[in-house]
C-alpha cells in the first residue's frame, strides 16, 4: 500500500488500488496476539546476542508469526536467522 500511496493520482494508481483491494479481501488477517510481545522480546534479544539487527517492522512480523505458530512466506533472507520461525521462500 505504501508503494501505491506514493503514486500520483491517475489510471495506474487506480488500477493498482483495485487489484490490491481484491488481494487483501481474499486474505485472512489474524490480529496480533498478546503473546507476540513475549516473542518479540525473545527474537530481538536473540538477534542482539548474535550481533544481528533486524528492522523493527520485521521483528514484529517475525514475532507475530512465532506467537501464532505460523509459517512466514518471504524472500527476505534476514528472517532465516530467527530461531523458532518457520519460513518458506516463494
Amino acid at each position: 500500500m505504501f508503494g501505491i500511496e506514493r503514486l500520483v493520482a491517475g489510471r495506474r494508481r487506480t488500477e493498482l488500488e483495485a487489484k490490491a483491494a481484491i488481494v487483501f479481501a481474499a486474505l485472512h488477517c489474524e490480529p496480533v496476539p498478546a503473546a507476540a510481545g513475549d516473542a518479540y522480546a525473545r527474537v530481538k534479544s536473540g538477534q542482539q546476542r548474535r550481533g544481528l539487527s533486524l528492522d523493527e517492522n520485521d521483528l514484529w512480523i517475525a514475532a507475530t508469526a512465532v506467537a501464532l505458530s505460523a509459517t512466514l512466506v518471504s524472500n527476505d533472507s534476514d528472517f532465516q536467522l530467527i530461531e523458532g520461525l518457520a519460513i518458506v521462500r516463494p
